[in-house]
């Protein structure tokens, strides 16, 4: 841009020359330097719950959801619509309301089914049926800034559409190829970063060769303050062939490390261990040479490093460490008798420096942690010592001291030690082929349901190093797909008895030839028969049922035993999750208090989802009150009754959440004054004011 301001300067003419230097000004602000791309919006919504009204804008449901007419005239069941200010007649039942974007939509959840493995658990994970850029600004609502660990395996944008997921995101009318796929994950990104703890937490997405320039430069951009990095790994060691190309056998993942967030040192197998410099890491406990190498290794770089060490003739134990000695010619330090001085000389005979201070040497040899080795030719002795860190683990327990040899010297017992560190970015783990270890434990609890899932342990590693310890942490996947992450959450909970919880989000796509079939017999979206065939029905939760109960589909007992575990997999999992349907409410009815009913869930949902839902039969005869002391949150519904809800909350400690109805902002203040340790919310004001999203 530097240039043409110069050039524009060369114009003669002012008032020219001021009009190019507006526009070029404009132009600046709107110019995106990296990832160029033309946003587009989001797809229009079908709420299937809200009533068509005058005015309702609305869409054909066997249409495009985006063609849409607006409400002119309803005669029994027959509709006028206009579009275009062209007139349309259609029957009510052909047609359902949408939301645009930027249109107020008031949702609730709808309680579609529930496994208990665990029933003395207040720990439940959920699975939200619903297109995930709504169901995000619902969670953007309940759990802004308390996500630990986001985890998603987005589209590729392959072009592929025999699977249930919509993995063509190319537009023919795009300037650029991917504008499309950009456009939707940017949206939910957005959300996701306003979920995540901005203190400590991750963002975690995998992706192929198709889109990860793209996605790495729209992270970057998002996340400047984050620490990233992205990790290659094999998940397919026999390659998929690419036409004229090498054949595939990797993907990738990148890591967004927010706040202090950084990967955590694991106890690994060997296959993570790489060469190298890795190899040391497979040792028990490690010894360092004192005599320094690297850098700042000569005694002019560290003189008062450069000190005597008396060893006794024998060399089997060390006497005494003189002072640094900062003369000219060391063989005027005369030895004590009985022993032979040492000082740190290399083996090109230049004077080096010891790696601690006499004074720390000599704690050292006081605590056994200096052992000898033999004198060489030259007649130096090899001294080696415990660092810092490897001490620790013998002060922690992690290596058991079980005696002293005859110098002193600590002897333990690191047999059954296993090294914790933090693995390279080239990952070739065998447990993350996606054949081996997704497609198959997949096929092997619901059969041929899913193309493509991930490996089940590729997923319990990636999130073990960011929760390994975190054990309460709130992990979330709003592409959730087969289903793998909630697998994931439950088996690293049996393995160290954790507590994580996973809130899951993922539509009910069929696939296109699904969609084909079932349009020509006649069925809609909303109809049951197209329902049972979609992704969150089919797939994605009846592997969660069948992983907790831990059977397959057909109700035989799961094979066998989940990788470097003893847990059987048809024990299952002590855990407990809840299925719910995203829907949307009508504003006026809610305003009028009778929706409650539908609004409970939510509630429940906001309250970290403890204990098994609630539910209430009808919406008529409400009671006054409800104290579920299990879910730990109460609700006031007639504020009338204040003085016994009062008297309730005060006889259940356990109850930390507390929503109150009324219309009165005063009246609202002064209740919750008796409540000052208590969360508040009051409905239906909160809800539809600061509870409002848009589709």
């Amino acid at each position: 841009m530097s240039t043409l301001d110069k050039l524009i300067l060369q114009i003669q003419d002012d008032n020219l020359r001021g009009r190019i230097q507006k526009e070029l000004k404009n132009l600046k602000k709107e110019k995106k330097f990296g990832l160029v791309f033309e946003n587009q919006n989001p797809e229009c919504t079908p709420l299937f719950n809200v009533p068509v009204k005058i005015n309702s804008i609305v869409a054909l449901k066997t249409g495009n959801i985006n063609v849409t007419y607006r409400v002119v005239d309803i005669k029994n069941n027959s509709v006028d619509c206009v579009r275009n200010t062209e007139i349309f007649t259609f029957d009510l039942n052909d047609i359902v309301c949408v939301a645009q974007f930027d249109d107020p939509i008031f949702p609730y959840l709808q309680p579609i089914d529930a496994v208990s493995n665990a029933p003395d658990s207040d720990l439940w994970h959920a699975l939200i049926e619903a297109e995930n850029f709504h169901a995000l600004q619902l969670l953007k609502y309940c759990y802004a800034g308390k996500v630990d660990c986001i985890y998603i395996d987005p589209p590729y944008n392959t072009g592929a559409r025999d699977w249930k997921y919509n993995n063509n995101y190319v537009d023919g009318s795009d300037d650029y190829r991917s504008s499309k796929w950009l456009s939707m994950m940017q949206k939910r990104l957005e959300l996701a970063k306003t979920l995540l703890n901005p203190a400590d937490s991750v963002l975690i997405v995998t992706i192929d060769e198709h889109e990860y320039l793209h996605l790495g430069c729209m992270l970057e951009e998002m996340f400047r303050d984050a620490n990233i990095q992205m990790v290659s790994t094999v998940i397919n060691p026999a390659g998929v062939s690419r036409n004229n190309m090498f054949a595939r056998t990797n993907e990738y993942i990148f890591f967004v490390m927010l706040g202090d967030c950084r990967p955590a040192a694991l106890e690994l197998g060997d296959e993570w261990i790489g060469e190298i410099k890795n190899k040391a890491r497979k040792e028990g406990l490690r010894w360092n040479t004192l005599l320094r190498s690297g850098t700042n290794f000569l005694r002019t770089d560290r003189p008062n490093l450069f000190y005597p060490i008396f060893v006794s003739m024998d060399g089997k134990r060390i006497v005494s460490v003189g002072e640094p000695y900062y003369g000219n010619n060391r063989n005027e330090v005369i030895a004590p008798e009985g022993t032979v001085v040492i000082f740190p000389i290399r083996s090109t005979g230049e004077e080096g420096n010891w790696r601690v201070s006499r004074e720390k040497f000599w704690e050292l040899v006081a605590k056994g942690y200096v052992r000898l080795g033999r004198f060489n030719d030259r007649g130096t002795i090899a001294i080696d010592y415990i660092a810092q860190g490897e001490a620790k683990k013998i002060e922690d327990g992690t290596f058991t001291i079980i005696g002293k040899n005859e110098n002193g010297t600590v002897i333990v017992d690191d047999s059954e030690y296993k090294p914790k560190f933090i693995p390279g970015c080239q990952w070739a783990i065998p447990n993350h082929d996606s054949t081996q270890k997704g497609t198959k434990v997949l096929n092997a609890i619901i059969g041929n349901r899913f193309s493509f899932p991930k490996s089940l342990y590729a997923v319990r590693d990636c999130l073990k190093f960011f929760v390994a310890n975190k054990p309460n942490a709130l992990i979330v996947d709003f592409f959730a797909g087969s289903g793998t992450t909630l697998h994931a959450v439950n088996l690293l909970n049996a393995e160290d008895g954790g507590s994580r919880r996973c809130i899951m989000v993922t539509n009910n796509e069929v696939s296109e030839s699904e969609e084909k079939n079932l349009r020509r017999a006649g069925y809609t979206p909303e109809s049951e028969e197209w329902q049972k065939l979609g992704i969150a029905r089919y797939v994605t939760w009846p592997r969660t049922v069948c992983s907790i109960e831990g059977h397959d589909i057909k109700g035989e007992p799961l094979k066998g035993s989940y990788l470097d575990t003893e847990i059987e997999m048809s024990a299952g999992f002590k855990a407990n999750a809840a299925y719910f349907k995203l829907g949307f409410l009508d504003k006026d009815l809610v305003a009028l208090g009778r929706q409650f009913k539908e609004i409970l869930p939510l509630l429940w949902f906001k309250t970290n989802c403890r204990g098994k839902c609630p539910t209430i039969s009808e919406e008529k005869n409400l009671p006054p009150m409800l104290i579920l002391r299990e879910n730990k949150f109460a609700v006031l519904i007639d504020e009338k009754y204040f003085g016994e809800f009062e008297e309730e909350i005060k006889a259940a400690p356990e109850i930390d959440t507390i929503f109150i109805i009324t219309n009165s902002i005063s009246g609202y203040t002064s209740m919750i004054s008796k409540f000052k340790d208590k969360t508040t919310y009051q409905l239906y004001r909160e809800y539809l004011a600061n509870f409002k999203i848009t589709g």
